[in-house]
């Protein structure tokens, strides 16, 4: 943004409010609604009345390509079909509490210090206003929106319900203070009449706290018509003095409601009204955001893709991408060609990797993926179907888990993403970077110990995947999880027996000693020797023995290692089976050489 996109003026405050009051300045739709509390609001008119700087105020010109949806300061009442000429970008607050405290003409709701809601009129000790000795602050109260103060027993013990007892208390209704003629002239005559000069009383007050009220100025910057929509987000958020970040979601809200959408109720009644069937629950913490990136990435591939085929040159097409630039880009004319796309890729994505053994969020990998995938599927289409292009879609996924590759910044890998693997997919193109950049180290099953880590998520998945069922009952995972128990990682060879064998915590904790079962089997597992606990499982199953060694093969674990407490033996063998699994699944192979730390940074423990 250029210097000559934005001004630097002062204001009369009370020209800003009455431009408030007739809709001239309004608040844009992103805006929250917001209450400041009592004391907050005291201080500032203190501050003004004082004369002190309250800070500037941030002002966007209306009428320039960037439209957005518009509201009313709470309270004003502008007349209808009053337009503004600016909105207010930082200082909602501010000229809330001031309008409403000034010029509302009604009880102001607010809250206290508590957080409780409560409704009043604001007032000045007029005989504490004028002793230097006492805190501006001090002076300015709340009566309650009667204006009658009572005791806890409900005696009134303050009574400003006239404007005669406003006189004899000398308290002065802030709601007065730029049309205080009237009251004025009525306090000269009750003190009048009671044998005080009144007039001289009214003066003294006048020139020590309203006039600081009708002189002062507020600076202001006046953003430009020109302003683009993506400098607008950036300055509010660098100046909001409330400190609330703006989302990308809610500014774009406001600016397609200029066009008479209404994007936060087509996100909560058609976007996650479609995925509210139980078979779609792995989407269950998918963002208004990431639902906008999805749609980006399909917009942003659409419009590549038209200006190729209309003969542009490679270096002069737009990249794809969903960065929140890109996002603050898409028109709305986009989101509405795109949107049903992407809500069916959801739903594709949701049936890909329930195949990949992943039902809900609790072991998910990386919520993150599910941005590519579903903008990969949604792009695909029918031809995502084929038994093929699913193979290498899994394989893509699996790369991108073991690879580990979704944790940090993603943006642009989400660009490359989805060319890259469509294009594969489709037979037209190179395998896509994320299989070129994925590596798993051997030694990296070592340091996997709870599931803030992908891979070790992704391994419970490949177990499921490699059909393992729970030892006691012989039941898969999924049927197991929609009825009866949880089920969770639990230790093969338990924690209480390899401290007793002086096998060092980080072996016997990692996902190599680790398999998934229900809460009911690990407590007949309990803290004995596999030897001892085999038996008791095969009782209480009320099955053979045999039986229950078929039930351990399927969680690639050798069950005679476990009949012979061979803790070193059934180690070695069961890493090596999880490191094919992964190479099944990755269609890469495990590296030995590893570069990770031996020990997890951060140790939170056991799954038991």
């Amino acid at each position: 943004m250029t210097e000559q996109a934005f001004g630097i003026d002062k204001i009369q405050l009370v020209k800003l409010l009455r431009r408030v009051a007739e809709g001239e300045a309004q608040l844009p739709e992103f805006q929250r609604g917001w209450v400041w509390p009592d004391h907050n609001i005291i201080g500032l008119l203190a501050s003004i009345s004082r004369g002190y700087p309250v800070g500037t105020l941030m002002l966007l010109q209306t009428g320039g390509d960037v439209r957005f949806k518009w509201r009313p300061v709470e309270g004003a009442a502008p007349p209808a079909g009053a337009e503004p000429d600016t909105l207010i970008l930082d200082g909602q607050q501010r000229m809330t509490s001031l309008f409403q405290s000034l010029m509302l003409g009604k009880p102001v709701e607010t809250q206290n210090q508590r957080k409780q809601r409560i409704s009043g009129w604001f007032y000045v000790d007029m005989v504490k206003a004028l002793d230097s000795q006492t805190d501006r602050e001090d002076a300015i109260r709340l009566l309650p929106a009667d204006r009658v103060v009572r005791s806890f027993r409900g005696e009134p013990i303050e009574d400003c319900s006239t404007p005669e007892k406003e006189y004899a208390a000398r308290l002065f209704p802030l709601s007065q203070l730029f049309d205080n003629r009237r009251w004025s002239y009525g306090y000269e005559d009750y003190w009048k009449e009671q044998g005080e000069d009144g007039r001289k009383w009214w003066r003294d007050f006048e020139e020590a706290f309203v006039r600081p009220f009708e002189l002062y100025q507020v600076p202001v910057i006046e953003l430009g018509k020109q302003t683009e929509r993506q400098a607008v987000c950036q300055v509010f958020e660098k100046v909001n003095t409330g400190g609330v970040t703006l989302t990308v979601f809610e500014l774009l809200t406001a600016t397609y409601a200029a066009d008479e959408f209404d994007l936060r109720n087509h996100w909560d009644n058609v976007v996650r009204t479609a995925w509210k069937a139980p078979e779609y629950r792995v989407l269950k913490e998918v963002s208004n955001t990431d639902f906008l990136q999805t749609v980006t990435l399909m917009a942003t591939s659409a419009r590549r893709a038209e200006l190729a085929a209309a003969g542009v040159d490679e270096e002069r097409l737009p990249r794809i991408g969903c960065k929140r630039k890109d996002m603050l880009e898409l028109g709305l004319d986009e989101y509405r060609r795109f949107a049903p796309l992407v809500v069916q890729g959801f739903k594709d994505a949701a049936k890909f990797l329930r195949q990949q053994y992943l039902f809900d969020t609790k072991f998910l990998p990386y919520g993150t993926q599910l941005i590519p995938l579903a903008a990969i599927l949604s792009t695909l289409g029918e031809h995502a179907e084929p038994a093929g292009a699913q193979q290498k879609l899994a394989r893509w996924y699996w790369c991108g888990v073991f690879g580990e590759l979704y944790g940090g910044s993603t943006e642009t890998r989400f660009s490359h993403d989805l060319p890259e693997t469509a294009s594969w997919v489709r037979g037209a193109g190179a395998e896509p970077r994320t299989i070129r950049d994925a590596r798993f180290s051997e030694s990296r099953l070592l340091t996997l110990r709870t599931r803030n880590s992908a891979a070790y998520k992704g391994i419970y998945a490949l177990l499921m995947k490699e059909g393992a069922v729970d030892w006691r009952t012989g039941e898969k995972t999924e049927i197991t999880e929609y009825f009866a128990e949880a089920v969770d990682i639990h230790h093969i060879f338990p924690q209480a027996w390899c401290e007793r064998e002086k096998i060092a915590r980080s072996t016997y904790n990692s996902i190599v000693n680790k398999t998934p079962l229900t809460g009911r089997t690990n407590r007949i597992i309990g803290g004995a020797a596999p030897s001892s606990y085999l038996p008791r499982l095969a009782r209480n199953a009320e099955v053979d023995p045999d039986t229950v060694a078929h039930h351990i093969r399927t969680h690639l674990t050798d069950p005679a290692l476990l009949v012979k407490d061979d803790f070193v033996g059934f180690f070695k063998a069961r890493q090596r089976a999880l490191v094919e699994a992964i190479e099944t699944a990755t269609g890469k192979a495990v590296v030995t050489d590893d570069g990770y730390p031996t020990t997890d940074p951060v140790d939170e423990g056991d799954e038991d």
